[in-house]
């Protein structure tokens, strides 16, 4: 006579599904720190993190450009907003990217045959991306900014009737330290967390093609999460260093 099957306890599902995320945060870190580690040794891929600067910068400008110009517009010199809305554009086209790229290599077993012939995946494929990331998206938030003042003062001229130098005029003088310092730290943290996401979900692609779909998803969920988490507590952290 067959034994009746045991259905896990609700305590062991809930302890199994955290023993996961724990050990999901520990690759993410240990990939993080490889990252930083290969920064500091040859060799480093200057035409890989070439190609990926274009890819990532070059690449997100159009919607980059075409986002703020009409966000200028309705929010008119809300330009603080740059930093974020940037990131979350960039991470919605580019995360996505990383994590489809790389997953596609994880199933064709291309990363395996790396690790075979004596490269290191991680200096090879992510710390390209991470470095490109870092350095690019600090240049597509000062052109979201600019392009945003651009909107803001075309809709101010015609609606609210402001002038060329009663509107520069302004923007200038709203301009403080500290709003420089947020243009400056925040896409450098943006840019850590969504080109690493990007990478970590892709080079952790199991199941075939599906899973391929499947980070590709997670990537942009997870980095458009955490870049508006990152966001909130850095600037509350820069107003209170800056606005004492």
């Amino acid at each position: 006579m067959p034994e009746p099957t045991e259905f896990p306890s609700l305590t062991s599902i809930l302890i199994n599904a955290l023993k996961q995320q724990v050990y999901a945060v520990q690759l993410y870190a240990r990939l993080c720190g490889q990252v930083f580690a290969s920064l500091l040794s040859p060799p480093l891929y200057w035409t890989d993190i070439l190609d990926q600067m274009d890819l990532i910068g070059v690449g997100s400008l159009p919607i980059v450009v075409i986002t703020s110009f009409f966000i200028g517009g309705v929010l008119v010199l809300q330009t603080e907003l740059g930093p974020a809305i940037t990131a979350l554009l960039v991470a919605g086209r580019n995360a996505s990217g990383i994590a489809s790229e790389l997953g596609s290599m994880v199933v064709t077993e291309q990363v395996d045959a790396m690790r075979a012939l004596g490269t290191d995946p991680v200096r090879k494929l992510v710390t390209p991306r991470v470095v490109a990331m870092t350095l690019m998206l600090p240049l597509l938030v000062a052109v979201a900014d600019f392009v945003g003042l651009i909107g803001g003062f075309i809709v101010s001229y015609f609606t609210l009737h402001l002038g060329p130098v009663q509107f520069w005029t302004r923007a200038v003088n709203a301009l403080e330290f500290g709003d420089l310092m947020q243009g400056m730290l925040k896409p450098v943290a943006f840019a850590i967390i969504i080109s690493t996401v990007g990478c970590f979900q892709g080079l952790g692609v199991r199941g075939g093609t599906q899973g391929v779909g499947r980070a590709t998803t997670t990537a942009v969920v997870i980095s458009s999460v955490y870049t508006l988490v990152v966001d909130f507590f850095l600037a509350r952290l820069l107003l209170f260093i800056f606005h004492k």
